[in-house]
């Protein structure tokens, strides 16, 4: 299989597991491949819109840092009706982080896949601001508040399209690599990690910036009771199983070139802080799909 190929790439949804994009790009682009567009739904927006913003190097190094302390501290809980979590804090180091662009002005051709609340229909983001895009296509039922834009509501984009091989028919690439987080469950994965470098003071400073977010959120979370996240345990398991059946039939029906599937148990949700793990995943399954593709293209 020939090296400098184009490529458009489809990234999937599932919560921790996303972080597994990362490897799949890096793997990708230090093998002489170019990804010329890319569609993501829920985590998978967040990883594509980052990259198409040429920020992911500088994520990488951000989020490979965040202990679990870290993560719970990046959660502002709502304690409404429609959602445990806001999600504006996490949004708001993003936007620090990465800076906050619109997405016809990025380099790479971009779209984020999210779900109108009222017309119960898909909408792809190609347009406006990348974060509010994000935003929208993240917004998990029950964990995240939908994402008011434009005078509607979204959701998670995974509800109906969690891998959005729609979205790229158009793109003129050589190759279309769809990433499934939707893998069947397999064995538990040791991976051999390098040791991480030491920490740069500019990301030191940064979460040391996390940190100083609200620190009783932990009391805050603390106050809920085994059953209320014994419950919301049910509800994303459920809506899991959902969107595992939605990506199983979008791969039969779109049959992209190149498959990488993630195994669904390779983390539970919100297992932000294995980072490191989970991106070493994301190149050895990218690394194993395209030497398999190339056997057949031989």
């Amino acid at each position: 299989m020939s090296d400098n190929r184009t490529v458009s790439l489809v990234l999937g949804g599932g919560g921790a597991r996303g972080l597994a994009h990362i490897g799949v790009i890096e793997h990708l682009t230090r093998n002489g491949f170019e990804i010329k567009a890319i569609a993501g739904s829920s985590m998978g927006a967040l990883i594509g819109g980052i990259y198409a913003a040429g920020k992911l190097e500088l994520y990488t190094r951000w989020v490979t840092a965040l202990e679990r302390h870290d993560v719970i501290r990046l959660l502002d809980l709502s304690f409404g009706r429609n959602g445990l979590i806001k999600g504006d804090r996490i949004i708001i180091v993003l936007k620090d982080l990465i800076g906050d662009v619109n997405i016809e002005d990025l380099p790479i051709r971009f779209t984020a896949v999210a779900t109108d609340l009222e017309d119960e229909k898909e909408v792809w983001f190609t347009r406006g601001p990348l974060f509010d895009a994000i935003r929208a296509s993240i917004a998990i039922p029950t964990v995240f508040t939908p994402h008011q834009y434009q005078g509607r509501q979204f959701l998670d984009g995974s509800l109906i399209d969690p891998v959005p091989i729609a979205a790229t028919i158009k793109d003129h690439a050589e190759l279309t690599i769809a990433v499934s987080l939707s893998g069947k469950p397999e064995p538990a994965v040791e991976v051999n990690l390098e040791r991480p470098e030491p920490e740069n003071h500019q990301y030191a400073h940064r979460r040391q910036r996390i940190a100083q977010f609200v620190d009783d959120l932990m009391h805050r979370l603390g106050r809920h009771s085994e059953s209320t996240l014994s419950m919301l345990d049910i509800i994303i398991k459920a809506m899991g199983i959902m969107e595992n059946t939605i990506a199983q039939e979008q791969l039969k029906r779109y049959a992209p070139d190149i498959v990488i599937e993630i195994p669904r148990n390779v983390c539970n949700f919100y297992e932000f802080h294995r980072a490191r793990e989970l991106i070493e995943i994301g190149r050895h399954r990218t690394e194993a799909a395209l030497a398999h593709y190339a056997s057949l293209d031989a």
